[in-house]
């Protein structure tokens, strides 16, 4: 439920001081700025070595003859008659097939095709150097090649996390590693800013004029969700959390755990990016409740059991961290304060199954 900016302060410690609205926190003013300038969102990783592209758009309908078509030109030594083929039905933008020849799957390649319109709210320039900058840190597979619309990368050996899995002591602890690692990519000495306000700011303007009052009775009104996001970006602002660079979309089967090597791996980096430490770590609790299939409900998970697992977890990492890694090592990112995270958790939830835009802010007294 949305905290109006007329609401009342909770009495605990870490609440969000209330001051008067300053004009230059209004929302949407930088995005504007940015927007008329033809920015799509903040600078991101600087693009590495070139990767192949390929001429070839897959029809998202019947994806398996262009599939094969992409594997010609990768894998050209394979012949087309003994190539097979893997749907995975667990996306909920994009549609996926796995192309290999062998039975334990070493060599894959996956065929990713971008879900319709969804270029006007990823920038699909940015995911590919996002997946370049993972790669290149040991936390991404590797990308073979682009093409009209969508890409090819390696599979990743090992099992899509379901909720009853994150709950796990041993599994969430590897979770939080990976994510600390992922935390301590630095932007080459520039200063990142913070992509959340640029897309909450982009998925406003486009949902806010198809928010039809008639279809349901929740979904307050536009000029209300503006001033509520106006107050999120004055007050969360201010949480001091540091900039990092994050995934920004860690539900249940973005997390992949190889029971082999031991370890997790985050797949799918359309919205990676640098943003703040206590978002990715909020937004992560939030889709640990199962936040869409699940009747847990996210404040449940920015209670008193969501508190004890996370910091369970993050003191976990560590005790476990040997080195430190510049700025935000191991340990910086293991002590970032759970009340941050708390209010970080509520700050966005975008309604995928029914699309509506939700805003709500978690104070946990």
């Amino acid at each position: 439920m949305a905290v109006p900016p007329s609401a009342p302060q909770p009495r605990a410690s870490f609440h969000l001081r209330r001051h008067t609205p300053c004009p230059q926190c209004s929302w949407g003013m930088e995005e504007k700025a940015a927007a008329s300038a033809g920015c799509r969102e903040p600078p991101g990783p600087p693009r590495a070595a070139a990767v192949a592209y390929f001429g070839i758009s897959v029809d998202p309908d019947d994806i398996l003859p262009g599939a094969l078509r992409l594997i010609q030109e990768l894998r050209p030594h394979w012949k087309p008659e003994q190539v097979r083929t893997k749907r995975f039905t667990d996306g909920i933008t994009n549609k996926l097939v796995a192309c290999y020849v062998e039975e334990d799957m070493q060599d894959c390649v996956l065929v990713r095709v971008y879900g319709e319109r969804t270029e006007l709210l990823v920038d699909r320039e940015n995911e590919v150097r996002n997946f370049q900058l993972l790669r290149a840190h040991g936390c991404a597979p590797r990308l073979y090649c682009t093409f009209q619309n969508g890409l090819c990368y390696e599979y990743m050996q090992g099992v899509a996390l379901g909720p009853e899995h994150i709950r796990e002591p041993r599994l969430f602890r590897l979770i939080a590693l990976e994510m600390a690692k992922i935390h301590t990519i630095h932007a080459n000495g520039s200063l990142p800013k913070p992509t959340l306000w640029h897309k909450m700011y982009n998925y406003f303007t486009l949902v806010k004029n198809e928010i039809n009052p008639s279809l349901s009775a929740d979904v307050p009104k536009v000029e209300v969700l503006e001033q509520e996001l106006a107050w999120l970006k004055e007050h969360l602002s201010q949480l001091e959390s540091p900039v990092v660079f994050c995934h920004n979309d860690l539900l249940c089967k973005n997390i992949i755990y190889d029971s082999i090597k031991g370890h997790m791996r985050f797949i799918d980096y359309e919205y990676a990016g640098y943003n703040y430490q206590a978002f990715d770590i909020g937004n992560h609790f939030n889709e640990f409740a199962g936040s869409h299939r699940s009747p847990a409900s996210a404040s449940h998970v920015a209670g008193t059991r969501g508190t004890r697992i996370g910091r369970h977890s993050l003191d976990d990492c560590c005790s476990s961290a040997s080195t430190a890694q510049d700025d935000f090592s191991l340990h910086s990112f293991v002590q970032a304060p759970l009340c941050p995270v708390q209010l970080y958790m509520g700050a966005l939830h975008a309604d995928k199954d029914q699309n509506k835009l939700q805003v709500a802010v978690c104070l946990v007294a």
